[in-house]
């Protein structure tokens, strides 16, 4: 959810996507959690959790995860890329290895919901990770939209195409010129997702 309001805020997903990607990837992160927890048990959370240093850990970690995901993802510059899956990959690595120990990692406000239904975190510290990530992930895209000025996106999600339909109304063609002739009449603009 970090990352897809960090895309939301990049102009890169509609508004009305973003709840429904948002819940599926908290049912997804659940459902992950009950079948790890079936298949290896729970975990145990750790006895105490530094507030401070787990807000900036993960507020550092899903900033730069988000920023990544927008420029390997979303910017024109890298549009084709077969990379984008190792940078993101990587940056999720690295963060898990360097900050893993101070606030569980997750980087996600999905994963934090999945940490605690496998007993890896405590229910109440559920908030740093919710507002680190998503101050992270709107944040990365506000930097991202101001470096990157030139590269703005088109009003709808590259997945979808403006098809014009030509069902119309009261068609009337005019070729008595000759030429190619004219056509009037109503014409309706639908927007399908492709």
């Amino acid at each position: 959810p970090a990352v897809t309001l960090a895309v939301l805020i990049r102009g890169k997903c509609s508004i009305a996507e973003t709840p429904v990607y948002m819940i599926a990837q908290i049912a997804g992160a659940a459902a992950a959690a009950f079948t790890a927890q079936f298949l290896v048990g729970s975990g145990s959370a750790p006895a105490t959790i530094d507030v401070t240093k787990s807000l900036i850990a993960e507020f550092l970690f899903t900033f730069a995860l988000a920023y990544v995901v927008l420029h390997v993802a979303t910017a024109k510059g890298t549009s084709g890329n077969s990379f984008y899956g190792l940078a993101i990959g990587f940056i999720v690595m690295v963060g898990a290895f360097s900050v893993g120990g101070i606030s569980g990692g997750a980087f996600n406000p999905a994963v934090a919901i999945g940490a605690p239904l496998m007993g890896l975190m405590d229910w109440n510290n559920i908030w740093i990770h919710i507002s680190a990530d998503f101050t992270g992930g709107a944040l990365a895209a506000i930097v991202f939209n101001l470096l990157n000025a030139e590269d703005k996106p088109c009003v709808f999600s590259e997945k979808y195409s403006v098809i014009r339909l030509s069902a119309l109304q009261g068609w009337e063609v005019n070729n008595s010129s000759g030429g190619y002739g004219s056509a009037t009449g109503k014409l309706s603009e639908r927007r399908i997702a492709v």
